[in-house]
């Protein structure tokens, strides 16, 4: 499943994030690459271990929290450390998939990496190409969104970013792993939490058959959560 998330920050808070990224200093993105990304990668990336780097990972990660539409798609167990990247004139990344297994640096973390996320830093008019492009067995799938909001979709996707032709595309990247490994099972999960509350919404949360499909619902997750 491949899902946008709108105003996982606001406007506020990316112009924020600019401002920390724009004094920032950057290196090569091939930083955190594996061997295959390693050949297709080219951009920018503000180190993991930066203070801004840091400092702006706090900030997504807090707001993530707030999100109810990405903890009930996602389920997160596990929240990599958010990552910073741009992409100038002429830079790309080829068609690739994420590393299974994505470990911090002299730390003992480590996580299976169930879904991607692309935060869009930002907005479509800032930049021509940086598209991010997603396959799966329905073809391929684009994003290109307004900044604040994000696109989760499976790590185990092939996907690429296109040239950028103009302007800078400036977005954060980090991985998670769900407490439900499956994809197919967790976007059943989704798809079930989301009618149970478009109903809720209609009937009240004290309706019964409310209550009968919350408790499907979580003996669902219960059988097949990882902890």
């Amino acid at each position: 499943m491949m899902l946008s998330i709108p105003d996982v920050l606001t406007a506020e808070q990316v112009a924020f994030c600019r401002q920390v990224m724009d004094a920032a200093e950057w290196i090569d993105g091939n930083a955190t690459s594996g061997t295959q990304s390693a050949l297709a990668k080219q951009n920018m990336q503000l180190p993991e271990d930066s203070p801004a780097a840091r400092q702006l990972g706090s900030l997504v990660l807090d707001a993530l929290e707030q999100s109810p539409l990405f903890i009930s798609a996602a389920l997160p167990l596990k929240v990599f450390p958010p990552l910073f990247n741009r992409y100038g004139p002429g830079q790309t990344f080829g068609t690739h998939v994420d590393n299974a297994i994505r470990a911090m640096r002299d730390a003992d973390f480590r996580i299976r990496t169930d879904l991607s996320c692309t935060l869009f830093l930002a907005g479509p008019d800032e930049y021509d190409g940086g598209e991010l492009i997603v396959e799966d067995t329905y073809g391929e799938h684009s994003a290109k969104l307004p900044a604040g909001h994000m696109v989760l979709y499976p790590s185990t996707s092939l996907h690429r970013v296109t040239p950028v032709t103009r302007g800078t595309r400036v977005a954060s990247f980090f991985w998670l792993q769900s407490m439900v490994r499956d994809d197919g099972k967790r976007t059943l999960l989704f798809q079930l939490d989301s009618n149970i509350q478009q109903l809720a919404a209609e009937r009240g949360h004290r309706d019964p058959v409310v209550v009968q499909l919350t408790g499907i619902y979580h003996n669902m997750l219960r059988r097949w959560a990882d902890s």
